[in-house]
């Protein structure tokens, strides 16, 4: 589905396993699915200057809606000309509702189906969340693609729960779209459902008629083993619309973005490559390398001898234990630098894949490579 600043172009679906290869036109470039968009919570990806992250290949990257009402304020950010201009960041921009964030860190008071009253967990003033609320904190932010404002349940809620926060959800999708006007912003409605395949159906297909530019899949990767994450994602696989990129929120190790683009999906976020960089562990081409450990002590090999990034042309293992041992930024950075290289260059290998008809024969390489799927 198309306007004159958003649409979508499948280039190729792999016949056996429906992964999908295309071009996600917006109004700050283009990006080639699928993607793997490194995450920058607080207007900035942890410790990558975003130069860096261009190098590195990134082609969008998110920020986070609830952290920025709170600081500096959604206001100030309008002033300071949006979004992209605030964190000198030229190319697309996602946000997400904030509604993650407003029942996992928040104190929260009461949700209704106005919206979530909370307590701010910087310094306990309290707040109160709509869907038309979500929807004007992205309009002055200025991202290109907006999400709505959904309530996320947990692993492990019975069915009664999981129906009424997906109801709830598709509720607050009419009011977003009621609210949204900006024609330069894709709203992208979000399936719920908990792991009860007949709520995830019904949300689906009540978000169906909301679906102009993408849809995603929300409420995956809490806490369920991997094994169910991928059912559901085959049981949605088929009965996602085709004609839009589809996006698995919060997913993005190595295996996960594998087994997700296997099934279908487009797009996929993470916070794990900068997260685990600053415990000092990096994604490597044989597999995971803690770099703290004692191992590496007087190891003066690179961290990953079929990588290029900065790191690894000009650092050796045992630099980079030393930097993360004594706790200097720099080991952070180079480490977080590395990690979202290597998963672009993942995500641009799949889609060479996909487009040579031999994805499936990558996967296995991969996998043999990096030691599983684990």
């Amino acid at each position: 589905m198309n306007n004159e600043f958003f649409s979508f172009e499948l280039l190729k679906t792999d016949p056996e396993t429906g992964a999908r290869a295309g071009i996600f036109h917006t109004p700050h470039g283009d990006i080639e699915t699928p993607v793997y968009m490194p995450v920058g919570t607080q207007a900035t990806v942890k410790g990558v200057f975003p130069r860096d992250l261009l190098t590195a290949g990134s082609q969008i990257i998110l920020a986070n809606t609830y952290h920025l009402y709170m600081r500096p304020g959604d206001e100030l950010i309008k002033r300071a000309g949006g979004l992209h201009k605030f964190m000198n960041w030229d190319k697309p921009i996602l946000t997400d509702s904030g509604g993650f964030q407003v029942f996992s860190l928040a104190s929260l008071n009461n949700i209704k189906d106005e919206g979530v009253t909370f307590a701010s967990h910087v310094d306990g003033s309290k707040h109160l969340f709509t869907p038309e609320k979500a929807m004007q904190i992205q309009e002055n932010l200025g991202s290109d693609i907006i999400m709505q404002f959904d309530q996320c349940s947990e692993y492990g809620y019975d069915w009664k729960q999981a129906k009424k926060a997906m109801e709830r959800t598709s509720a607050w999708l009419e009011r977003c779209y009621a609210y949204h006007k900006d024609p330069k912003q894709a709203l992208f409605p979000i399936i719920q459902g908990n792991f009860y395949k007949d709520l995830r159906e019904e949300s689906l297909n009540r978000a169906l008629p909301y679906v102009k530019h993408g849809i995603a899949i929300g409420g995956l990767s809490v806490g369920e083993p991997k094994s169910i994450m991928y059912e559901h994602l085959d049981f949605l696989q088929e009965r996602m619309p085709t004609d839009v990129p589809r996006y698995l929120m919060g997913v993005g190790s190595p295996d996960c973005l594998i087994e997700g683009t296997l099934r279908g999906v487009d797009m996929f976020d993470c916070v794990l490559a900068t997260r685990i960089a600053r415990n000092g562990t990096a994604m490597t081409s044989h597999g995971k390398v803690v770099v703290r450990n004692g191992i590496y002590k007087e190891d003066f090999t690179p961290l990953d001898d079929e990588c290029d990034c900065y790191c690894c042309k000009h650092y050796t293992k045992a630099y980079l234990r030393h930097m993360i041992n004594v706790d200097e930024m720099m080991g952070a950075m180079l480490l977080s630098l590395h990690n979202i290289t290597f998963l672009h260059k993942l995500m641009k290998g799949l889609r060479n894949a996909i487009l040579g008809g031999y994805v499936k024969d990558f996967a296995t390489e991969f996998y043999k490579k990096y030691g599983g799927k684990a």
